[in-house]
């Protein structure tokens, strides 16, 4: 396994991490915590020391989990969480969840608790919109819980530009966690060289496009109960995506897989610190995790990849 490092940051971090929202149990249908926790197990086995969850995955059952991981090993791993995707709800006084720095911190706390730690590497805000006292209030709670040697780098989820800069405006923020892969490169004219330049660290999030660029999915394909892809049979992207990923096939052959590709894919742009690819079982980490050693992409795959575009 290869490292990079966190933007600006000293943290070193696993070119290939751990994506935990899927054994939260409440978005990517049933889970089984011990099979989750094999998953977890392997991946580090074979050399991720980046983990990434959030209080809202199972409503804190992956943070849970991610606790027992770590458990005797926590200054061998990174871990990264967030807080804040709750933020368009009012607590019984009417006021935003988040609406003050001491929502926040209350909100980090009780990561802490679940996760058993007195510190996170990385501190997401989780919000998706920019609703300005929120975002006020992320950025004064960012600068005291470092201050308090709470968490050693913070950040934000989003792809929208405008926020990231916001966040950044006094240049306080280490990472970004975004949306990016084949299938999807809309940060590739502005927020990565922006990142870059900045020397935040960017951390990959759906660089498989939840699952389909596994290739495992066709026009047949249908998802469980509980399960945030049960519609997607019925959206004309999915079909869009599909045809794509018959054009992407191409980057198979012997040494890896069209997964494998992909996350080769990603960490070919030099913003990238860090790709969170989910996983269930620890067969799915180990394919992930074997990306990092897979060669890198050539001319002609770049070719392929250049139809999809």
């Amino acid at each position: 396994m290869f490292t990079r490092k966190l933007g600006k940051t000293k943290i070193e971090v696993s070119e290939i991490g751990f994506g935990a929202w899927a054994i939260g149990g409440d978005a990517w249908g049933p889970v089984d915590d011990g099979q989750s926790l094999r998953a977890m197990e392997a991946a580090v086995e074979l050399g991720v020391n980046f983990i990434d969850t959030a209080d809202v995955y199972g409503d804190g059952r992956s943070e849970q989990l991610v606790a027992k991981l770590i458990e005797g090993r926590r200054n061998e791993l990174v871990v990264s969480t967030k807080g804040g995707l709750m933020g368009h709800h009012r607590d019984p006084n009417g006021e935003p969840v988040y609406g003050r720095p001491a929502k926040v911190i209350e909100a980090f706390e009780n990561s802490l608790k679940r996760l058993g730690t007195d510190y996170i590497d990385v501190y997401f805000c989780h919000l998706w919109w920019d609703k300005q006292e929120e975002t006020e209030a992320f950025i004064e709670a960012f600068k005291q819980l470092k201050r308090d040697g709470k968490v050693r780098a913070v950040g934000v989820s989003t792809e929208n530009f405008d926020y990231i800069k916001h966040f950044n405006r006094e240049g306080g923020l280490d990472a970004v966690q975004l949306d990016y892969s084949v299938l999807n490169r809309s940060v590739e004219s502005e927020v990565l060289p922006y990142l870059e330049q900045h020397g935040i660290g960017a951390v990959v999030r759906g660089p498989l496009r939840m699952g389909i660029l596994t290739g495992k999915f066709h026009e047949g394909t249908t998802f469980g109960e509980g399960d945030i892809r049960r519609n997607w049979p019925k959206e004309t992207w999915f079909a869009d995506s599909l045809a794509k990923v018959e054009t992407l096939k191409g980057l198979v052959n012997e040494e890896r897989t069209l997964s494998q590709a992909a996350l080769r894919f990603v960490l070919n742009h030099p913003a990238i610190s860090v790709a969170i690819p989910g996983a269930k079982t620890a067969e799915q980490a180990a394919q992930n995790v074997s990306a990092s050693a897979r060669p890198l992409l050539s001319d002609e795959d770049l070719s392929i990849i250049a139809r999809v575009k």
